[in-house]
């Protein structure tokens, strides 16, 4: 009774301040920097196209927003944080972050691009911070996304070898997801009865897929390993999915990715509700990790997703801004948005602390190769160790759920969003390849031509594994994108004659936390008993990328750098 009473109290607590922070510090955003207009025109009504520039249902725009940016993220950085330092200080940090740094980042980019007709934040730097600011932030952008193409088809690829049931309904979502969104958009058929239908239909491909899984053989498909040809697989489906009309499949495709989600997070917050398991993750392991180093400001980069992250920014100005039809739908979307990660990243921690052991029980039988948190990390990694901890606990609820099956639950939510993440992502680093280099280099104003460039340039860092020479520091630039894009807002803010202390004082702290984080990189990679040269190199060069654009920041905000912004004025040259 007493767990049960422990989890139910984190849970409700989570969830009330959430609930204040939305009710409060967003009302505040609105009333004092974005006043929002519902008679405003959106980039999504003035420049519709009927393929990019398209206005959303706003569940469904939510659905598309909050796929995008979830993904994997809010599992694996609270897994790996309270692994090394507890989940006490990971549940701080993912409240307190969420609230005041990462929903004020997520909703202020996307009104800023929204007022400046659904442009990318790194075009906003062009005018708000100089063209030197933009240039190297694009470079540095597109690079990231480069990053996250590759290894979140890697990521998927595996999870595909390892568990084949997988494979019927990650692809099955497809076809159901154009079905869904031709009866939305073509037939104006009730929403909540065909989301009901699609729901039920993807309930079935799961059952399908666990009694035919589709596991290749040993010795690889056409000359191809069975990861590179599942990896080739999914590079080609993110670009053709990137291109094609947003209503045909990114919309309804991440607005079933939605339910699925909820869903599979409804199951756990039950599950941990109706078993109360204990948290037997420690609380707290101490200021230093052996593995990863101390708590500041190591913790604040592992946790990006779920707390604050930079690529957020990039899905609110890339695809967000562009389907928003009516300004008073963009704090829930965006703000909200945020919030409910944080959610995912809360019931992450309770549900991987209490269903996954971390010391084996006296006399229980206990299989810790299957629910050993340390265990299950070092031989499967953090889908395992997320798929197993839920496991446990619904099947607990619902012993007619086989553990096996309730962990395919929970690995297909998260296929699904890296799903999500694969095509949205491409289709931002298109803009911002086209908006960087579309009116200098002709061939990069062409779509095709782009989207053929950057999935062979994501295949070829996947591919060759080149991507794990640089994974080890990519929170802390995920969190250097996030120090960026606040001081664009903080400059556009000051430019319209607004406050600028709500993203000001959270910009000048991720960029000092990026520092500090980089630099500790830098001196174990320099200092290792095998130096990596590499490495250690990246992460200075990082550094003198964040001093740059905190001076760039703080000499536009003192008036040094001319700033020819206003609310309206910023064109859009993606095509």
């Amino acid at each position: 009774m007493l767990f049960m009473l422990t989890i139910a109290i984190l849970l409700f607590a989570c969830l009330f301040l959430y609930f204040i922070g939305y009710r409060f510090y967003a009302g505040r955003l609105d009333s004092e920097l974005i006043h929002p207009d519902a008679k405003r025109v959106t980039p999504a009504l003035e420049q519709n196209d009927g393929v990019d520039y398209v206005p959303s249902k706003p569940l469904v725009l939510f659905g598309h927003n909050f796929a995008s940016i979830a993904g994997a993220g809010p599992v694996i950085g609270p897994i790996i944080a309270m692994h090394h330092f507890g989940w006490a200080i990971t549940l701080v940090w993912i409240l307190l972050g969420n609230v005041f740094i990462g929903a004020v980042h997520d909703y202020l980019t996307l009104m800023v691009s929204v007022r400046n007709r659904g442009s990318s934040i790194a075009d906003i730097a062009e005018s708000t911070m100089g063209y030197r600011a933009k240039a190297v932030f694009a470079i540095f952008l597109v690079l990231a996304m480069l990053l996250v193409i590759a290894v979140f088809g890697v990521v998927a690829a595996k999870t595909l070898i390892a568990q084949p049931e997988m494979v019927f309904p990650t692809f099955a979502i497809i076809p159901v997801s154009v079905i869904l969104g031709w009866c939305i958009y073509k037939k104006n058929f009730n929403l909540k009865i065909t989301s009901l239908i699609a729901v039920l239909t993807v309930i079935l491909n799961i059952y399908i897929g666990f009694q035919i899984p589709l596991s290749l053989p040993e010795e690889g498909v056409m000359g191809f390993s069975p990861l590179i040809f599942w990896f080739i697989v999914l590079m080609i489906y993110a670009g053709i999915a990137s291109i094609l009309p947003v209503q045909i499949l990114l919309q309804p495709r991440d607005y079933l990715s939605t339910y699925i989600l909820f869903g599979s997070m409804a199951l756990a917050i039950l599950g941990l509700l109706w078993v109360g398991p204990e948290l037997n993750t420690p609380a707290w392991r101490g200021a230093m990790s052996e593995g990863q180093g101390p708590v500041w400001p190591m913790l604040f980069v592992l946790v990006a997703c779920g707390a604050v992250s930079g690529f957020h920014s990039l899905v609110a100005g890339g695809t967000t801004s562009k389907q928003l039809a009516n300004e008073m739908q963009g704090k829930i979307i965006s703000y909200g948005g945020m919030l409910t990660e944080g959610v995912v990243a809360v019931v992450t921690v309770l549900l991987v602390g209490g269903g996954l052991y971390w010391v084996a029980p006296q006399g229980g039988g206990i299989d810790m190769t299957q629910l050993g948190f340390r265990e299950t990390l070092q031989s499967g990694g953090w889908i395992l160790a997320f798929g197993n901890g839920f496991g446990n606990i619904v099947h607990q609820m619902l012993p007619f759920l086989s553990f096996t099956f309730a962990s395919m639950i929970a690995v297909l939510a998260l296929n699904t969003f890296v799903l999500t993440t694969l095509d949205t992502a491409v289709r931002i680093t298109r803009f911002l390849v086209q908006e960087s280099l579309g009116d200098k280099v002709f061939v990069f104003k062409n779509k095709y031509v782009v989207t053929v460039t950057v999935v062979f340039a994501a295949y070829l860092i996947g591919a060759t594994d080149g991507w794990q020479k640089i994974w080890p520091i990519f929170g802390a630039t995920n969190q250097l994108i996030a120090a960026v894009a606040l001081f664009v807002v903080a400059t556009w803010l000051m430019a319209v004659k607004k406050p600028t202390q709500y993203v000001l004082y959270p910009a000048i702290f991720m960029v000092v936390t990026t520092i500090g984080a980089l630099a500790w990189q830098a001196y174990r990679f320099f200092t290792a008993p095998q130096p990596n040269l590499f490495l250690g190199s990246t992460a200075v060069v990082l550094i003198g990328l964040a001093v740059f654009v905190g001076n760039e920041g703080r000499q536009a905000l003192r008036g040094r750098r001319v700033i020819s912004v206003s609310a309206t004025e910023i064109p859009s040259r993606a095509e």
